[in-house]
């Protein structure tokens, strides 16, 4: 599990450092580097179904606390 998290959090971040990029830039670097529209359309899919995971320890931490939602996650996996 905390791998996976590791994981969508990286993805997380690249995907907020392209959106920089194309508001101070107008550069699209995810698009840049995986060319045509079907591969960058599914480098966003796979940012964006890496956000929703996050959702899941961000949602539980309102509730029960940060460090017990990811404890949570950890024993359910």
């Amino acid at each position: 599990m905390r791998i996976m998290n590791l994981v969508t959090l990286a993805l997380i971040i690249l995907g907020g450092l392209n959106w920089l990029a194309m508001g101070l830039i107008g550069l699209d670097v995810i698009g840049t580097v995986f060319g045509g529209a079907t591969p960058a359309r599914l480098a966003y899919v796979i940012i964006g179904l890496a956000a929703i995971w996050q959702l899941m320890p961000g949602f539980q931490s309102l509730t029960v606390g940060e460090v017990d939602a990811e404890r949570h996650l950890r024993h359910h996996s």
